[in-house]
């Protein structure tokens, strides 16, 4: 993934983003500049939803339908200048989004509420900017994130998932116990090096804090609750496949527990589809609060010595 993603969101120079849809894009006329006076710029935080089945994921790629491709080309065009965002996590290809995070700093005088309306009208149907406010300037989508939360979804149905939610669905066997992917969550609770379960990234680190890992059944609906204060890339998938696989009576709670003393990812731990996830949430702090934990964030996290690495 926070794979999740996601979201060890690596720094770095990114490609050129990717043109959106001819489709998507309102007349010319339509595309007037938000009117901008001689001040200062000024930091806006975007809250944003999208359908992850027909992006590459967030991150901006050559040649390729991302998220961030999307947005910025059409902000763009409605600021007629280079609009960058910094962004609370890179889902993956074909990852959703229902509270997603993202910030642009702009000298331009905007309304928020006329600039959510525009884009409404601008954007392609499968992203939306929900809402738009302005932020202090020491806010940042990515490094004052306290904590990402994630949904996976799964169906128990023997007929799989329903059309209008097969995008969103993954479907799974009947009868897995639910009890035994519990058990085998709380083992992986804490603050410990997920390298099992991450995709390795050069100069990365997999060590994060997973504050809850629990699941909700509603009738065939199956959904995993995922939270942490970071995720590396492709975790939160691997986390539920390895659950999964509990339920479904290939492994058991203590082989997940295990997985906390690899030093490497696992090929043991199967990574579960890509649609079935979707980012829900990013918790900020206060704003006296930001600039500290922007500074908290850039330190390179490591497993306090004499604690234990494996989850109880």
């Amino acid at each position: 993934m926070l794979s999740a993603s996601s979201s060890s969101n690596s720094a770095g120079p990114e490609q050129v983003s990717a043109v959106p849809r001819q489709d998507s894009a309102e007349p010319t006329r339509d595309a007037a500049p938000v009117d901008a006076i001689a001040r200062p710029a000024t930091r806006f935080r975007l809250d944003i939803s999208y359908d992850g089945t027909d992006f590459t994921g967030w991150a901006r790629q050559p040649g390729l339908r991302t998220v961030q491709g999307v947005l910025e080309e059409s902000l763009s065009k409605v600021f007629r200048e280079p609009v960058p965002l910094t962004v609370a996590g890179r889902t993956d290809a074909g990852v959703h989004a229902e509270g997603q995070v993202a910030h642009f700093d702009t000298t331009a005088e905007l309304d928020p509420a006329k600039l959510v309306h525009r884009m409404a009208r601008f954007l392609p149907k499968d992203v939306r900017i929900k809402e738009v406010r302005l932020v202090p300037p020491e806010f940042d989508a990515r490094f004052s994130a306290i904590r990402r939360h994630y949904a996976y979804r799964l169906t128990t149905a023997p007929y799989g998932a329903e059309p209008l939610q097969a995008r969103s669905i993954v479907g799974c066997r009947h009868d897995v116990d639910i009890d035994a992917m519990r058990a085998a969550s709380r083992k992986l609770l804490g603050l410990h090096n997920f390298a099992a379960f991450c995709r390795r990234r050069e100069g990365a680190t997999t060590v994060r804090e997973l504050q809850r890992f629990d699941w909700h059944r509603d009738g065939d609906l199956l959904t995993a609750y995922v939270s942490a204060d970071a995720f590396c890339w492709s975790m939160v998938r691997s986390l539920v496949g390895a659950v999964l696989a509990v339920g479904e009576g290939r492994r058991t709670p203590d082989w997940v527990g295990g997985l906390l003393n690899e030093t490497e990812r696992s090929s043991s731990v199967t990574v579960a589809p890509a649609h079935g996830l979707s980012l829900i949430a990013v918790d900020y702090p206060a704003a006296a609060d930001l600039a500290a934990r922007n500074a908290q964030t850039r330190e390179v996290r490591t497993v306090p010595s004499g604690e234990s690495c494996c989850g109880g």
